[in-house]
């Protein structure tokens, strides 16, 4: 199933729009990680763990917006948007949303 930002597809036509499709995932974060990550903020550099809990979110969100356009029918997501939340009392936990429009693409 193709997936893209763009709102048509180059050399393809859209002859069905299924209409909004989403994904969700809320991804808690560790103390260990969160730990970690504060000593990253010290010394600098990138927090490795933190990015690894962004993609494995993301790819998951993504994965459940293309099943439910799936199961419309759909060969393709246009207009992706990807969102990035934290959540929670102290905003321990990340909330990643895709959503995009369901079509069918010859």
């Amino acid at each position: 199933m193709l997936l893209t930002t763009t709102s048509m597809i180059e050399g393809g036509k859209i002859t069905r729009y299924y209409g909004i499709v989403s994904g969700e995932t809320i991804i808690g974060a560790n103390v260990f990680r969160d730990f970690f990550a504060g000593i990253r903020d010290i010394v600098g550099g990138r927090s490795g763990s933190y990015e690894e809990v962004l993609r494995e979110a993301k790819e998951t969100a993504l994965r459940e917006m293309e099943e439910q356009a799936r199961a419309l029918g759909a060969n393709a997501v246009i207009g992706v948007d990807l969102d990035y939340e934290t959540v929670g009392g102290s905003g321990s936990m990340l909330m990643v949303t895709a959503a995009g429009t369901a079509v069918t693409v010859e």
